[in-house]
């Protein structure tokens, strides 16, 4: 119960932020295409200065306490892992590491944003999180390798190739801060980790999602909660089948997230551009040529 708990926790925070970051990038983008730049935090349009970073507190405190999650279930055993015990203590503490650095990038772009005591420019934290984000894709590929479970390593391979595309695209836009294919990707990726996230939660541990032909393991001895096996080749396959299709509905539906947005955002956009108060000084002008074209006929006659 406790594993699932935390899947949806994690997977709300990541799409939260996914979405947060494609709904700012747009709104940058569409307002001044010229002046547009990636930036890798937008502060909430507030009064009151205190809440203004709000987004950056909430991320620390869930970096925080999944830094805490992964250092705690060190300490468990896993009857699931090769080697059981000392693997899963260094998966576990080399997945709290990442999430560490993730902490400190965080705290460095929350003191760049608040106090000029750490100027931390745009293309230097993408660069940085593009090697933390290539860092968490071999984590999630070398926890995948010592899996017993079939579904388990699926999952976690998944994961890691999507960290593998945040990564990539963290890079590029350390290289072209103004490419906004880049950006509104990367805040897509975010948003199809955190729907996965949620994925491999139910896929492991709700009977309800489970593949026919696997089921749940449990460590007799210590009661851990295992996740699931198949016990035959062909259960494996549809298994690890029925995974890829559910991937590509995921992807599916993160473009139409995309899609939304963007059509949301530019009609919000539109509807300020375009509003009776911008409209004023076009019919000014069109008053100043009407009295332009008075004098020019008095002067005529």
């Amino acid at each position: 119960m406790a594993a699932i708990i935390y899947h949806i926790f994690s997977s709300s925070a990541l799409l939260s932020l996914g979405l947060y970051h494609l709904i700012s990038t747009t709104s940058s983008h569409l307002k001044s295409p010229r002046d547009y730049f990636a930036k890798p935090y937008h502060p909430l349009s507030l009064s009151y200065q205190r809440l203004k970073h709000l987004q950056l507190y909430l991320l620390i405190l869930c970096l925080l306490f999944a830094f805490a999650h992964e250092t705690l279930i060190s300490s468990d055993s896993d009857p699931l892992l090769k080697g059981r015990t000392p693997v899963h203590r260094f998966t576990s503490l080399q997945a709290a590491g990442v999430l560490f650095l993730f902490v400190v990038l965080s705290l460095a772009l929350l003191l760049s944003e608040t106090t000029s005591l750490l100027p931390f420019p745009p293309d230097l934290f993408f660069g940085v999180a593009a090697g933390l984000f290539f860092l968490q894709y071999s984590v999630s590929s070398a926890s995948a390798s010592v899996q017993i479970s079939d579904l388990q390593a699926k999952c976690d391979s998944i994961s890691a190739r999507i960290s593998a595309l945040s990564s990539v695209l963290c890079l590029v836009l350390a290289c072209h801060p103004r490419l906004f294919v880049a950006d509104v990707g990367l805040g897509a990726s975010l948003c199809l980790q955190g729907l996965w996230v949620l994925q491999t939660g139910l896929s492991l541990y709700v009977d309800a999602f489970i593949p026919e032909g696997c089921h749940k393991l449990l460590d007799v001895v210590s009661g851990v909660e295992g996740s699931t096996k198949c016990d035959l080749e062909d259960s494996k396959l549809r298994a690890v089948a029925i995974l890829d299709l559910v991937f590509v509905v995921h992807v599916m539906f993160v473009l139409l997230i995309v899609m939304v947005t963007y059509a949301a955002v530019a009609r919000t956009i539109g509807i300020r551009r375009f509003g009776s108060y911008e409209a004023l000084p076009t019919v000014a002008a069109a008053d100043s040529n009407h009295i332009q074209m008075k004098a020019m006929t008095g002067t005529q006659a």
